[in-house]
């Protein structure tokens, strides 16, 4: 597997702090994000189960630059 670095969240130490990469074999994107709380995961059960395969994390804002940038490489050269 290679993963693409997209980045880092900008407002942490670099330490332990949610990031994007991309997988350049298949182009699904790989976050790592901080635990939802209690409160959001309840709210997401309100749509659906979330299988023990499977985690609900939170992103800050401030990353949805690098949110978009990682879609756009997972995207790959798509004309626009």
């Amino acid at each position: 597997m290679t993963l693409r670095f997209i980045a880092k969240d900008p407002n942490t130490n670099g330490d332990n702090c949610p990031t994007v990469w991309v997988d350049e074999k298949t182009n699904d994107l790989i976050v790592q994000g901080w635990k939802a709380d209690s409160e959001t995961e309840q709210k997401c059960l309100e749509t659906g189960n979330i299988p023990e395969t499977e985690a609900v994390v939170r992103l800050p804002a401030r990353m949805v630059a690098a949110i978009r940038e990682a879609c756009d490489v997972a995207d790959g050269p798509a004309i626009r």
